[in-house]
């Protein structure tokens, strides 16, 4: 459409008055007034039709595309205008260059001296300067720092003499490269080095002289698609015009970090090759441009970090946090266990071998870093600038370790050995010293400034990924203090605290159990190997826990210290509940006119009370007018006119400013929204805030909002419809029942609108009125008439998560700025007399010019009507609102789509023919934009077309209020940019004025406003609100906060030329904000966090969505650690700030991992010291600890169960801990009562059940996500809280992350429990049941009678699914796909129906596999075995040797595996003989499945039985027969999975070929021969797998009976979930007659079913345990195993 608009060069733009260049334009106004700081009136350095030119010029050189130069322009006119507003426009127009190009901080003048051009462009080209550069390089350049200093002095002399007119053109000629860049933008260097060759060409003859303008689109064409192309093929495959995703991981794909780190350093830019072969440094600078088109990119990039899934991720980059904590506890430990190293025949050791083995500490430190280093060498390439410096390294610390340990092996030798002396111990002593010397060097010191600093470095070797990766903003000095403070005082408490509680207490268990050797006991096969060591084996596990709480202990004080800083941080920001409400609210009228207005350059004419009574009032009714208030709050909170005794009219002050005697009389509904936002409003203003300036020099700034298909406005139809079958209510009733006081201000609105409508007047009797308004209370409206629905719509969207609740929130920022202009500007309302209309234009003005807001829709032209309806609505209500798009015009047949990047707003004409609107803007994007999860490539699509200075990035989840947007210019005051030194940032003293490092990002408070659905609700605010505010607030102020959330405001021009607001690459920047902080951090800004502002945030919380968003954050979690920031930030930051970071982000995280595996290593703990309690006379101990003589032979023990208790009271604790920061911010912010209620609820509600289980989830998906991949951006959906879930989804749901975990960790306890009694032990019963059965507690009205037998029959219907036809869930789905994680997909397109379950899951690396799904599982199987073995190797009570326990456990493990298979093999042959018979009986395959599952059961059962028929009916030791048992068939069945599963077909035919033994006409092709093969060892897995997933849910029903059989147990729990009364709760689901027929016999039916397998079930273990006496069988074979 764009490409026939040639113009003529010539054309004189002057001669048009108002040229058509800005779209903006407001009809009837001359050009000058579009930017009216920027007009002839303030000696501009140059015109606006001469900036033009410039433009024109420009795009006519290059061939930039029309359109964009167009919207260039204008961007570069708002930021002149908004920067010329509050200094003299020359200095604005100095400013601008010298942040994009020439500043201190321009990321341009950082690229040019990092990649050091300064040699390339100062050597002439009579040489050849690609030689001489690198000769330069290595001879360390002309003297080494000298030369760069006078280079920057050179560098800053040559930007102080450019003109005016030049500094323009690079600052326009930077913009256009960068509006078309596309995703190359995302490459800030690549960017600058595409400008640095377009700047060296156009100063060249060749271009001056061009006389022809170059046509449209060269640009893009010839250098930016190129690149673009190249980035695009790495990850994705064009088949037949749709991109495939290649199955590739991120250490395979060159993403856009590896392309950007290319031109870092002078060495890549050596490799840039032309296709002819030479170099492009080789070309004169001048000509480098007209040769890009000419680079053959594909030869030319290469990895430069691997990010390659594997834990050693964690090694690397926070070594040093493992070797303070291994070290230290080695040190302690090594200290208090002498007896584990003294001689044989001695009780203690000899000195020197006490301080030799505990100075071992050394070379365990050592050690950590040696792997650390290995790990290293397989992240980096081994290429030319950085694997010196590990060489290095690495030999230095084989060095170290021999100084750490070779003396030990000294000291062993000669020990007690007569004649050496001192010698030994002195030697000991020394070693002792250097060890710690090493431990606190390397635990201090970060690893990337050991050998080669490449923080602070001289050498230029280092200047890049100093300046790219390590420019961290210096921290003010009072910060750095308090940060230095906080650890010291974390990690003193610690160490102290750890020493007594841990470690010494441990002393004693040691000394008992160090030499203990169990006597009389014997195996068949390994003699007394085993069974005598059984107690140092139990101390080794011992010594495991004890290191896994020492880890734990750590976030313990990280906790409680992080959050007294908070506190007392706050008390010092002025935010405290000590000052009474009264005091608050009194004062702010003062408050508001000393900090909200810019009352400083105002004459007084007015009293400051009716500047303020605007403002007030102005709030106040915008709450009404959103229905918070009623009339009769109103009345008693506005100011009024009221007629003073001198017949003066005056303001009276509303009664809630004058009497605050702290009785509240109600201003307000109790407990609101409009309570809680008054209150905020009140004590945020009694912080400091930033000095304010007038609207008219207030920068400009820009909201953008990502959308892609999250609903804009809700329909009626979804208002008054039942959402879904399971909850039966409407969205309507659902929201009435969360915002009642909301709802009854609607109507009370709605039935006065109605009544004026009417406008009779008529008095009909009151009786009749109440009939007359019941649709009113139900629905809102009265007639259907569009007016009057579209008010109930618009009511539900703005308390639903919608993009109209957050377009309307965040236009109050145009309401803001209008109300502000209009009150600090008294006399424009005078000299518009009465004239409103103008008056409003003039308002309107000022708002279009300070507040731009865009919304990024990317699938706008794919929109169904009803959404384009609704986006239609949004433009008409608000028509400064701008959308930009996607716009696709298909190419020429087989090639690719044509995309642009299109703008429209409520003022864009709309085209007659095709009824869309026309765009202002069209640019042609490189190709599909969206490349990597969506949201970041979105954002980056429409980031042209921001204006101003700052942007702020929202969700279109989130809100905002007027009295909040009243506060933004103090926001923007944080940037610190409002008065900037009127020095040139280039002159010979004015650069010092400029040192200060850049605000890159703003980060402000949210507020979660779903809080109040119930329980998970409240927790899912409450970690918010703590993480948000609590430590955010701490973590700011030391320099530590790099999340930005999304309310945050970020320094636009900053962000964008150092690779824009988030990062994209796919599957690794799943969390796409978090990597814009790390980038902005890395590369030199600072971050700050401000208390007195806050955003709406919607964030749903049912069970379900919750969870969904933990995983989220968890696999995103795993994929930061695989990534190069955290390498860098984790290598390279100082100590304190390095812990910081990591106890702020990732700490968070492995701590619930070790939480996690503390229990299930704690488990195995007391599994092993029950056997030694349950199989050895255990000895008594009088009151002071000594043996009494009672028991001869016998073992002391006793120090050991004392150790147990300690341990569950310290996990118990870190558990505890994590309600601390929830409970002191209510305190702070809400006072005593308050907090001690919402912690009362929370425990009566049961939520430390939901804190372990979502733990759980936490650890169980970045764990996976490390092993395995498939990091996938989950979208966390938005259901009801009240929706119920059916048991089957649920299972299938938490199985594997949970549930399984939680079973194999009952039966451990089960087997404790009957081994050793604790009180204590109740505690884990606790929280071992919470991880199996929180989906079921937290799930809405799990506990009523009839749904639960529904739900049976669901499940058995679920279990028994899709083996004769496809189905869309069912058992064999789930198995299929969590299995696929492992095998992967086959590449075949087939096109089958039933490939849509499958994802897309590229197949996880084998390295990873052995690991995980081998040695693991086997290592777990062989602990178990020997516990097993050592209960049966004591003679029986006749004195006879037992056959070998592991002959039985062997038959009882395989066996149920063998009968499987046998019944798979003959049901095979049935099914493939008379499978073809029986073609027209459809149910043939599911018969042939459940004959086989039965069978299964019945093997498993029989062989439980049987084995423990051979216990003798103990009941302990079958347990623990059946745990083995467990371990060891898990163990082979990953085994069989991970070792021989070929790739799976993405469809189910196998499985339906397998029991109807049809195998042709399948579409196997040839492999029909080898997939029953797959096939039977996949069914043998399955066969196991559904008899266990068959027991687990039938025991988890059992469980979950009980409550089913109280009565009321449903409504008592409906309460503690939702926190609602039961008059309250919203109505059971309505059925129709048939319907409840319909339930009623199948639960009948059901119930019966259900009790009888309760009872098969129950018999099975109870008959047996009953007459154990009576069952006598004997069998010779028995006798033998």
């Amino acid at each position: 459409m764009f490409n026939n608009r040639r113009y003529d060069a010539s054309v004189d733009s002057h001669a048009s008055s108002a040229p058509s260049i800005s779209p903006f334009a407001d009809p009837g106004l001359g050009a000058s007034e579009h930017y009216p700081a920027w007009s002839a009136d303030r000696q501009i350095p140059m015109s606006t039709e001469e900036i033009e030119d410039i433009f024109l010029d420009l795009a006519q050189k290059f061939g930039f595309q029309r359109d964009s130069m167009r919207n260039m322009f204008d961007f570069t006119m708002q930021l002149l205008d908004s920067r010329a507003s509050r200094m003299s426009p020359n200095q604005a127009l100095l400013t601008l260059h010298a942040d994009y190009i020439g500043g201190q901080h321009a990321n341009y003048r950082k690229w040019y001296f990092a990649a050091q051009l300064n040699l390339d462009d100062a050597v002439g080209q009579s040489q050849n300067p690609g030689l001489q550069r690198l000769k330069s390089v290595k001879g360390g350049g002309k003297g080494g720092s000298k030369s760069l200093d006078s280079a920057l002095n050179r560098w800053r002399n040559a930007m102080n003499n450019m003109s005016h007119y030049d500094r323009l053109r690079q600052i326009a000629l930077y913009l256009l490269c960068w509006g078309e860049g596309g995703n190359i933008r995302f490459m800030p260097e690549c960017m600058c080095f595409i400008f640095k060759c377009a700047d060296d060409y156009y100063r060249s003859p060749e271009c001056q002289n061009r006389v022809d303008p170059v046509p449209e689109g060269v640009y893009l064409n010839t250098v930016i698609k190129p690149l673009y192309n190249f980035v695009r093929d790495q990850g994705y495959e064009v088949i037949e015009g749709k991109f495939v995703r290649k199955e590739k991981d991120h250490a395979d794909i060159i993403g856009y970090d590896d392309v950007n780190q290319l031109f870092w350093y002078p060495e890549g830019l050596a490799k840039i090759v032309l296709r002819e072969g030479t170099r492009l440094v080789d070309v004169p600078p001048a000509q480098r441009y007209t040769k890009l088109g000419k680079v053959e990119w594909n030869k030319v990039f290469f990895k430069t970090y691997f990010e390659k899934r594997s834990m050693a991720h964690l090694l690397v980059n926070f070594n040093r946090i493992w070797i303070l904590h291994i070290s230290v506890f080695y040190f302690y430990t090594a200290f208090n266990s002498p007896k584990v190293y003294a001689p044989a025949n001695k009780k203690e050791p000899s000195a020197p071998m006490t301080w030799s083995a505990t100075a071992l500490g050394g070379a365990v430190s050592t050690l950590i870093m040696i792997l650390a280093t290995i790990a290293e060498f397989s992240y980096i390439p081994t290429t030319w600038n950085n694997a010196s410096h590990l060489t290095t390294r690495l030999i230095f610390l084989l060095v170290v370790l021999a100084l750490t340990a070779g003396p030990t092996f000294y000291i062993a030798l000669v020990d007690g050995r007569p004649g050496n002396g001192q010698i030994p111990l002195i030697i000991g002593i020394v070693q002792f010293f250097i060890s710690v010397v090493a431990t606190l060097a390397f635990g201090l010191i970060p690893s990337g400034r050991m050998f080669g600093d490449r923080v602070a470095g001289k050498s230029r070797k280092y200047m890049a990924s100093q300046t790219f990766t390590a420019s961290y903003p210096a921290l003010p000095r009072t910060a750095r203090t308090a940060s230095i403070c906080l650890w010291l005082l974390i990690f003193s408490c610690k160490f102290v605290e750890s020493y007594f509680f841990l470690t010494s207490s441990f002393s004693s268990p040691i000394a008992v159990m160090a030499r203990t050797k169990v006597q009389r006991c014997n195996d068949k096969y390994f003699g007394d190997a085993l069974c005598a060591n059984q107690v140092p084996f139990t101390l080794a596990i011992m010594y495991v826990m004890d290191l896994i709480l020492f880890f734990l202990d750590t976030y313990l004080w990280y906790i409680i210290w992080i959050v007294i800083f908070s506190v007392g941080r706050s008390f010092a920001l002025g935010l405290s509940i000590w000052t009474p409400w009264k005091d608050i609210y009194t004062r702010m009228p003062k408050r508001i006119y000393a900090k909200l207005l810019a009352t400083a350059e105002m004459e007084v004419k007015y009293k400051p009370k009716v500047l303020v009574s605007q403002i007030w009032n102005a709030v106040i009714i915008s709450m009404y007018r959103e229905h918070l208030l009623s009339i009769d709050n109103v009345q008693r909170l506005l100011y009024h006119q009221v007629d003073g005794p001198d017949g003066r009219r005056t303001l009276r002050a509303p009664p809630f400013f004058t009497n605050q005697d702290g009785k509240g009389m109600n201003f307000f509904p109790i407990g609101g929204e409009a309570d809680r936002r008054i209150s905020f409003f009140a004590s945020s203003l009694t912080t400091a805030f930033p000095e304010t300036l007038a609207v008219e020099a207030m920068p400009t700034f820009t909201v953008l909002v990502p959308h892609y298909s999250e609903k804009i406005l809700l329909s009626l139809r979804e208002i008054i419809r039942e959402a879904d079958q399971n909850t039966r209510v409407t969205l309507l009733e659902y929201l009435k029942q969360l915002h009642p006081v909301e709802w009854d201000n609607f109507v009370k609105d709605t039935k006065i609108l109605s009544e004026e409508a009417e406008g009779d007047g008529s008095t009909s009797q009151v009786n009749e009125k109440k009939a007359d308004d019941l649709p009113f209370y139900c629905i809102g409206f009265k007639s259907s008439s569009p007016e009057y629905t579209l008010r109930t719509r618009i009511w539900a969207s703005l308390r639903a998560q919608t993009l109209y609740r957050t377009v309307s929130g965040m236009m109050n920022y145009s309401k803001a700025i209008k109300l502000l202009y209009r009150v600090e500007n008294p006399d424009i309302v005078h000299n518009f007399g009465g004239n409103t209309e103008r008056l409003e234009r003039e308002l309107e003005r000022m708002a279009r010019r300070k507040f731009k807001f865009a919304i990024s829709m990317q699938r706008f032209s794919k929109f169904s009507k009803e959404e384009q309806e609704n986006a239609e609505f949004l433009l008409r209500a608000y028509p400064d609102l701008q959308i930009a798009y996607l716009d696709e015009e298909p190419g020429p047949k087989g090639s690719e789509a044509r995309l642009f990047s299109a703008l429209i707003d409520g003022h864009s004409e709309i085209d007659e023919k095709t009824g869309k609107r026309k765009p202002k803007f069209r640019i042609e994007l490189p190709g599909n934009p969206i490349l990597g999860d969506g949201k970041s490539d979105n954002q980056n699509h429409a980031i042209v077309f921001y204006r101003g200075e700052y942007l702020q990035l929202i969700d279109a989840n989130q809100d905002n209020y007027l009295e909040e947007c009243i506060k933004i210019r103090n926001i923007l005051g944080e940037f610190e940019e409002l008065s900037i030194s009127s020095q040139s940032p280039y002159a010979q003293w004015g650069h010092k004025e400029f040192n200060k490092a850049p605000v890159a990002i703003v980060g402000t408070r949210e507020y979660i406003f779903s809080e109040n659905i119930g329980v998970l609700g409240d927790i899912a605010a409450g970690k918010e609100q703590t993480f948000g505010t609590m430590t955010a607030r701490a973590l700011a102020w030391i320099g530590g906060k790099l999340h930005y959330g999304h309310p945050d405001f970020l320094n636009a021009l900053f962000m964008n030329t150092r690779g824009g607001v988030s990062k994209a690459q796919k599957g690794l920047h799943l969390n796409e904000d978090i990597f814009a902080g790390m980038n902005a951090f890395g590369r030199g800004g600072r971050i700050k966090h401000v208390e007195y502002y806050q955003c709406g945030k919607g964030r749903d919380l049912g069970f379900g969505t919750i969870l969904n968003f933990q995983t989220k954050i968890g696999t995103g979690m795993g994929e930061q650690m695989l990534s190069r920031e955290y390498y860098y930030l984790g290598t390279q930051l100082p100590i304190d700030r390095f812990l910081t970071f990591y106890y702020g982000h990732p700490g968070f995280h492995i701590n619930n991992i070790l939480v996690i595996s503390s229990i299930q290593v704690f488990m195995v703990t007391l599994l092993y010291i029950g056997t030694l309690n349950k199989q050895l006379l255990i000895c008594e101990v009088d009151a002071r600890g000594n043996v009494l003589p009672t028991r001869p032979g016998c073992y002391n023990l006793i120090p050991v169960f004392d150790w147990i208790r300690r341990c569950i009271v310290s996990i118990f604790l870190v558990f505890f801990i994590a309600f601390l920061p929830l409970f002191l911010q209510e305190l702070v912010e809400r006072g005593t009562g308050k907090a001690l209620l919402r912690l009362g609820k929370h425990f009566l509600s049961l939520s430390p059940i939901f804190e372990v289980f979502s733990t759980q989830i936490y650890s169980n998906s970045i764990l996976s996500n490390l092993a395995l991949g498939g990091a996938r951006y989950i979208a966390t959906g938005r259901g009801f809280a009240t929706t119920r879930i059916s048991f089957s989804i649920l299972y299938s749901r938490f199985a594997g992350p949970s549930i399984y975990m939680g079973f194999r960790n009952l039966l451990i306890l089960l087997y404790v429990t009957l081994a050793i009694w604790i009180p204590h032990l109740i505690y884990f019963w606790f929280s071992v049941l919470s991880l199996c059965i929180a989906p079921f507690l937290f799930n809405p009205h799990q506990f009523s009678f009839a749904d639960f037998i529904i739900d049976y029959r669901e499940f058995l219907r679920w279990m028994s699914r899709g083996n004769s036809r496809t189905k869309a869930s069912s058992w064999y789905g789930y198995c299929r796909l969590s299995r696929t994680m492992i095998t992967g997909y086959k590449k075949k397109k087939l096109g089958h129906p039933s490939e849509k379950l499958s994802g897309d899951v590229p197949r996880a690396s084998w390295r990873n596999l052995i690991f995980s799904e081998i040695v693991l599982p086997i290592c777990i199987a062989t602990i178990f075995v020997i516990a097993y073995m050592f209960v049966k190797s004591f003679p029986n009570p006749d004195g006879s040797q037992p056959p070998s326990p592991l002959i039985r456990i062997a038959i009882v493990s395989v066996g149920p595996v063998v009968w499987n298979a046998a019944v798979l093999l003959s049901l095979f042959f049935i099914s493939l003989f008379l499978g073809p018979m029986m073609d027209g009986w459809v149910k043939f395959g599911s018969v042939m499945a459940s004959i086989a599952h039965i069978l299964c059961l019945i093997g498993l059962v029989a062989v439980f039985e049987f084995f423990w028929f051979l216990e003798l009916w103990d009941a302990s030791h079958a347990v623990l027969g059946v745990i083995c048992i467990a371990a060891i068939q898990r163990a082979i069945h990953k085994f069989l999975i991970a070792v021989f599963l070929t790739r799976e077909f993405k469809h189910d035919e196998t499985n339906r070929a397998w029991w109807t033994g049809k195998w042709y006409g399948r579409g196997f092709g040839n492999s029909a021969l080898s997939q029953p093969a797959r096939e039977f060892i996949v069914k043998i897995v399955e066969m196991s797998l559904w008899g266990s997933d068959f027991l687990l849910a039938h025991i988890l029903l059992i469980i979950m009976t009980p409550p089913i059989l109280i009565p009321y147990a449903n409504s008592l729990h409906s309460t503690m979930l939702f926190w609602l009364r039961p008059s309250k709760q919203i109505r059971p689901p309505l059925f129709s007659t048939k319907q409840k027929r319909q339930r009623r016999w199948i639960v009948v039916k059901y119930t019966i079913v259900y009790i009888f397998m309760i009872a098969v079930l129950a018999s099975l273990v109870v008959l047996p345990a009953l007459f154990r006496d009576h069952i006598k069988f004997d069998c010779a074979i028995c006798r033998s195993i």
